[in-house]
């Protein structure tokens, strides 16, 4: 259901963003080693939330509000 509603798809997309970044973090060998295929959308998205960690953040905090005020 979350395909057919925006926001919950955003609300997917980020969780995964951070979920990868902070799964890299602790173990890196789990991501590393599929760059390619698949399960490399897992390292992009690690990657994603590495190199951007500032506008995730702020787009986590913006989400956040949203998902808690404005609904």
């Amino acid at each position: 259901s979350a395909i057919f509603n925006f926001q919950s798809l955003l609300t997917v997309i980020l969780l995964l963003i951070c979920t990868c970044a902070y799964i890299r973090s602790l173990a890196p060998s789990i991501l590393d080693k599929n760059k390619t295929g698949l399960l490399g959308i897992f390292w992009k998205c690690a990657r994603i939330g590495e190199r951007k960690s500032p506008y995730v953040a702020v787009c986590c905090v913006v989400m956040a509000f949203s998902i808690l005020f404005v609904q």
